[in-house]
């Protein structure tokens, strides 16, 4: 398997929101990453959800 087809940059940034190893990352399998940046970007998505106050209509 060859790692994953990325920049630098973003190797970094996913490798400290995921919270492993570089290394462990540019080697994870194609869908398990997938995988883990939707879980990311759903936690994202519901916290910014409860941060937004209700408006009133």
């Amino acid at each position: 398997m060859k790692p994953l087809q990325i920049s630098p940059d973003t190797a970094i940034k996913l490798a400290a929101e995921l919270k492993v190893p570089i290394e462990h990352l540019m080697h994870m399998p194609q869908h398990i990453l997938l995988q883990k940046i939707a879980e990311l970007a759903k936690r994202e998505a519901s916290g910014q959800q409860a941060d937004k106050p209700d408006q009133p209509s």
